[in-house]
């Protein structure tokens, strides 16, 4: 049955260094759990992540994750050259992924070569390919986990307020050119995020206290809550997101 955001589990911790940490746990839980095939994860941008991929590549915790058994992609990229600072696999590559032993071919980064709708059209054909399919069967989740952050606007991933990507309900990725952010934008659609079995935002920070509220409430006029999984959604937020202070 499809979760929305109103049945979501909202857990409050300390602070970002704390829901750092617990994304840190059920991904590790995650990758153990799953017994057959790889554990696919979609990985987010953003402050709280970044810090998620330092927990993750330190000698203590990465060993604890066969990571051979990891096949990694992203939720949304900027279309910027590769290596540029802006990118979120650049981040993901310098903070987590030079520093364990995931094998290279199960790394999937957006590709930002070509135009942004064919290097989109790329990215679906290579998440159909790991899939095994061309549609999406919703009893076998695409992902087995996905990373999203939430901004100021509501947005998650590059799913922006007043973008066409919103209204998609097929291709799997699509592409966004938000007027109140930098650069062009490759993201996963809905239907691509619902097929999960675990969605978790990462919400940090006295400036979400307004997003966040509407999220939880389910208020379908931003893109966030709108946010649908196959399986379980939960919500990680620090003191400061949920109003109760640094």
């Amino acid at each position: 049955m499809t979760t929305d955001i109103r049945t979501a589990t909202l857990e409050t911790l300390p602070d970002s260094e704390a829901v750092a940490l617990r994304m840190a746990e059920l991904f590790i839980e995650g990758v153990l759990a799953k017994t057959d095939g790889l554990f696919r994860v979609a990985l987010s941008g953003g402050s709280t992540p970044k810090r998620l991929f330092e927990i993750l590549a330190t000698p203590s915790r990465a060993k604890l994750v066969p990571w051979e058994r990891v096949e990694i992609f992203y939720g949304d990229e900027r279309h910027v050259p590769e290596g540029h600072a802006d990118s979120n696999h650049t981040v993901g590559q310098s903070v987590l992924l030079s520093h364990v032993p995931v094998p290279a071919q199960n790394v999937h980064a957006i590709p930002t070569g070509d135009t942004v709708e064919a290097d989109a059209q790329a990215y679906e054909k290579t998440l159909q390919t790991s899939y095994g399919a061309t549609e999406l069967d919703p009893k076998r989740p695409l992902f087995d986990l996905v990373m999203l952050g939430l901004g100021t606007d509501g947005h998650t991933a590059s799913l922006f307020p007043g973008q066409p990507v919103l209204k998609e309900r097929k291709a799997w990725v699509g592409t966004a050119a938000p007027s109140t952010a930098p650069y062009e934008r490759i993201t996963l659609t809905y239907p691509a995020i619902q097929s999960s079995a675990l969605v978790v935002f990462l919400v940090t920070g006295a400036s979400k206290v307004e997003m966040l509220e509407r999220l939880v409430e389910g208020d379908s006029s931003i893109p966030s809550a709108r946010v649908t999984s196959e399986g379980r959604i939960v919500v990680l937020a620090d003191r400061a997101a949920v109003g109760e202070g640094a």
